[in-house]
């Protein structure tokens, strides 16, 4: 089964990235603005996308400050049973260059001295298909959103994401 892998380094606390992930406030901010959620496992959160379209995910798991766990129940045919999940390292430059030196040029670029690091999955695909090429290009998008949640205080959640 194909699955989708991002790993992105954010300039800000694993509290702050965690709030994000996990809060209606913080999903509404870098995702939807259309985002209904609850904080407790085994809730259902809707994503809506216009007035016709939106995604529930089952709150599998929510670790504080370290993972968020999701299991996709309604949405387009091909996100439906699929597993989205968020994990979360924090450290300073040289703990997350000895961790992870793959992320030599996301670490020289971080403005602070440290930062949280972020892998995100979306596992479960039943095949490569146009949707799923979207999908992981407009994730990568939304994780910009995120990051730029985090670092400037200002998202770009949908339908912007796209936009400079």
């Amino acid at each position: 089964m194909p699955n989708i892998y991002h790993s992105l380094l954010i300039g800000s606390s694993k509290e702050k990235v965690y709030s994000a992930i996990s809060s209606q406030s913080g999903l509404s901010a870098w995702w939807t603005p259309h985002t209904k959620a609850n904080t407790e496992p085994g809730s259902i959160a809707r994503f809506s996308f216009g007035p016709d379209y939106f995604k529930e995910m089952r709150i599998v798991k929510l670790t504080p400050f370290e993972e968020v766990q999701w299991h996709c129940i309604t949405g387009a045919h091909e996100w439906i049973g699929t597993d989205i999940s968020f994990h979360l390292i924090s450290g300073d430059k040289e703990t997350l260059r000895k961790m992870h030196p793959e992320l030599e040029g996301q670490i020289e670029q971080l403005v602070y001295d440290s930062g949280t690091l972020l892998f995100f999955n979306h596992k479960g695909w039943e095949t490569y298909s146009p949707m799923f090429a979207e999908c992981n290009y407009t994730w990568g998008q939304f994780l910009r959103s995120l990051k730029l949640l985090c670092e400037t205080g200002k998202g770009k959640p949908w339908p912007h994401q796209h936009r400079i």
